[in-house]
């Protein structure tokens, strides 16, 4: 395998970004813990070994999600019921930026990559924080975009159009330091944003900070042809990498730029066995745990739009159609996250599979919302892996550890030897920054 041809490997913590589309497994998907695997989602030393592991198996990036609702409350109108057993409890989730600044100072090559929401920082101030990042770890910083999928707000912004100028204008205060460390003056005044001054961090030692955007939906492959060195998507499996490849080297194109600009990362769950048989009931046993029956109903209704809670996950899907998305209902809403684009597509698709398969509900959403799962022994594993970016389906994954006791440290005990032995992973880092990792390019300043 060439250089770029290697196998690219990273792991999220936690599991929790939704998912948007049109697709058979297009919603939002489950939880995978609330916290690093091991630890409560608070607890620093659950993080750092964490980090250390992935460092070990010589990781690109470890990539912190956020969520703008506290992490591990209820939604509204779904307060858990005491004693059901499906309780949803604070777990606690500390701010991206913050943990990762401290993991640059325990680690040496790994990546540290942060999502942020443009719906809940500023370009001036994220810049800021994302930049001291970069140079407090010596080149590995990251920012995943995380575009507000709808308007909660009641204003008459267009979040995608908010975002794009986001990010447009963190770049610009960026490449505002000359590579000779002078700052000159910033002034970016748009629609959204009117920002004037110098910018106080020295440019980055990457040149920028590497971004990370999922293109799971038209508008996010469009801003990932726009800005993106990483897409990422919950979608592994190989016809959906060939789909996803193929509309994006067309944006690429209309942004003048080449296919070989940008990586494409999805999700994956790994489950080891020392059987085939063994790992498949593990898996099995992961994917009921990652879907409640109350998450299923609430997975539901974010795609009927209406409230469903009066079904039994264990039921069939509603035969009534999704009402249309007419946005935020006046009460705050029972219909939590963000719907797909078209309700409509998603519920059919789900219709399908569910009579294709016998599936309940829970079992639907199980099926049609999971991560991609790479399940079977450490050998049959690695040759799924080495074959995925063989056929040009995906550079490589970003692993969603599973609570299992280990899950990570599995992996690179046992999967990454096995890669290395083929000679599809690398042996060793072989340069300091992040996109020296990743096999990108060096920035051309452009200022």
């Amino acid at each position: 395998m060439t250089v770029r041809e290697q196998v690219h490997l990273a792991v999220r913590l936690p599991g929790t970004e939704p998912a948007a589309g049109t697709g058979p497994r297009a919603g939002t998907g489950p939880r995978v813990g609330a916290g690093p695997q091991a630890g409560a989602g608070i607890d620093f030393a659950a993080y750092e070994r964490l980090a250390r592991t992935a460092e070990c198996g010589l990781f690109d990036f470890l990539l912190l999600a956020e969520e703008a609702r506290p992490g591990g409350y209820p939604e509204p109108g779904h307060e858990a019921d005491a004693g059901s057993g499906d309780e949803e409890r604070p777990a606690g989730r500390p701010e991206p930026l913050t943990v990762l600044n401290a993991l640059a100072t325990v680690t040496e090559r790994l990546g540290l990559a942060a999502a942020a929401d443009t719906g809940c920082h500023e370009p001036y101030g994220l810049a800021r924080e994302l930049a001291t990042l970069d140079h407090l770890s010596a080149g590995r910083a990251a920012w995943h975009v995380i575009a507000p999928a709808g308007d909660r707000t009641g204003r008459e912004d267009i979040p995608g159009a908010r975002s794009a100028e986001f990010v447009a204008a963190a770049r610009a205060l960026w490449d505002s330091w000359t590579p000779d460390g002078v700052p000159r003056p910033f002034a970016h005044r748009g629609r959204y944003f009117d920002i004037a001054g110098e910018f106080t961090v020295p440019r980055c030692p990457q040149g920028r900070p590497v971004v990370l955007r999922t293109g799971d939906s038209p508008e996010g492959r469009e801003s990932a042809a726009a800005v993106a060195d990483v897409v990422l998507t919950r979608h592994g499996a190989p016809e959906c990498g060939r789909e996803l490849r193929a509309g994006l080297a067309e944006r690429l194109r209309t942004h003048g730029r080449a296919p070989g600009d940008v990586l494409v990362m999805p999700d994956a769950v790994c489950v080891l066995g020392e059987t085939a048989a063994e790992a498949r009931e593990r898996a099995a046993e992961i994917r009921r745990g990652q879907v409640s029956p109350r998450q299923a109903i609430r997975a539901l209704e974010r795609v009927w739009g209406t409230d469903l809670s009066s079904y039994d996950p264990d039921g069939p899907l509603p035969d009534i159609d999704p009402v249309p998305d007419i946005g935020p209902l006046p009460d705050g809403g029972r219909v939590p996250g963000t719907r797909p684009g078209d309700p409509l597509a998603v519920a059919g698709a789900w219709r399908d599979l569910a009579r294709q398969k016998g599936l309940s509900v829970r079992e639907t959403v199980i099926e049609a919302t999971g991560r991609h799962f790479f399940t079977g022994t450490p050998e049959t594993v690695a040759a799924a892996i080495e074959e995925s970016v063989r056929a040009g389906a995906a550079d490589g994954f970003v692993l969603v550890p599973h609570p299992d006791p280990g899950g990570l440290a599995e992996f690179v005990d046992r999967v990454v030897p096995l890669l290395q032995e083929r000679g599809a992973f690398r042996t060793a880092y072989t340069g300091p920054t992040l996109r020296s990792h990743l096999g990108l390019s060096d920035l051309v300043w452009n200022g």
